[in-house]
């Protein structure tokens, strides 16, 4: 099944006997949190879930976002009324990347079918609702191993033997600037692959064969182990999305740069290259 879902095939989807269950992931890096939004206008049936608290841990030393606590992530995804046989379709405002966080948490943690609508709410032109949804309680019990994951010291070697994508703004991979964590550069190794660039200016993933040139033009072939990092691991998942979309499996490192930098004894590269 494709990773991603256009608006004209989810309303026909939802327009049939058994729709998928919906979740509105809408979330914004430092701002303020978007339950107001959804309660205002969002798709008929879906579920609101928060990103900083069900899709992610306590910010500390394992980074902003680290891993949920599977116990919090599944009592979320079952108050939404997700059933490990019945398909969930996640999005969010337009940017793509709280839903493909929340899709690569149900994908890793043994969901099977699960797809991210491509241009989210923005690409949106059917009905919405003001109505808070009230859905049969799910049943899905996280069991996680379904995707790859990485830690630091795999990313680290990941960055050596294989190939290992930084999906921050190129900047920020340069360490020409650092606005949120302790220090700027990259992994050494790391290429840098802004997940921006995989998508086009309306929000919408790229074609697939367009995704799979780029990526093989960074170096990913199909005997080359790939990983993915970002900030905190929420854009990274955009990319692992992306690559997912191009047909390319990729193992992410969820703490990512904010838990690569706390650590004053790991190394740091700047500039435009790797290395």
């Amino acid at each position: 099944m494709n990773a991603i879902i256009s608006a004209a095939e989810l309303a026909d989807e939802l327009a049939g006997s058994n729709p998928p269950v919906l979740l509105d992931v809408r979330w914004q890096l430092g701002g303020p949190k978007l339950r107001t939004e959804y309660e205002k206008a969002h798709l008929q049936g879906a579920v609101f879930v928060d990103l900083d608290s069900e899709l992610a841990g306590p910010a500390g030393d394992g980074g902003r976002h680290p891993l949920p606590d599977l116990e919090v992530f599944g009592a979320a995804m079952r108050a939404a009324g997700v059933c490990a046989d019945r398909d969930v379709v996640v999005y969010d405002g337009g940017l793509g990347w709280a839903a493909a966080r929340a899709w690569w948490l149900l994908r890793w943690t043994g969901h099977p079918s699960v797809r991210v609508l491509d241009g989210g709410l923005a690409a949106w032109d059917g009905p919405l609702t003001d109505k808070i949804p009230e859905p049969f309680p799910g049943t899905f019990a996280p069991a996680p191993g379904t995707l790859p994951l990485l830690d630091a010291d795999g990313a680290a070697a990941l960055a050596r033997s294989g190939l290992l994508l930084d999906a921050r703004a190129a900047e920020r991979y340069r360490g020409d600037v650092e606005p949120i964590d302790p220090v700027g550069g990259h992994i050494p190794g790391a290429v840098s692959a802004p997940t921006t660039e995989n998508v086009t200016e309306s929000g919408r993933f790229r074609p697939a064969a367009d995704l799979a040139d780029r990526f093989e033009s960074l170096g990913a072939t199909g005997a080359t182990e790939v990983g993915v990092y970002c900030g905190s691991g929420v854009s990274g998942a955009h990319q692992v999305l992306a690559l997912a979309v191009a047909g390319i499996p990729a193992a992410l490192y969820v703490g990512s740069w904010s838990e690569w930098s706390r650590d004053g004894d790991r190394p740091v590269a700047t500039g435009p290259d790797p290395q």
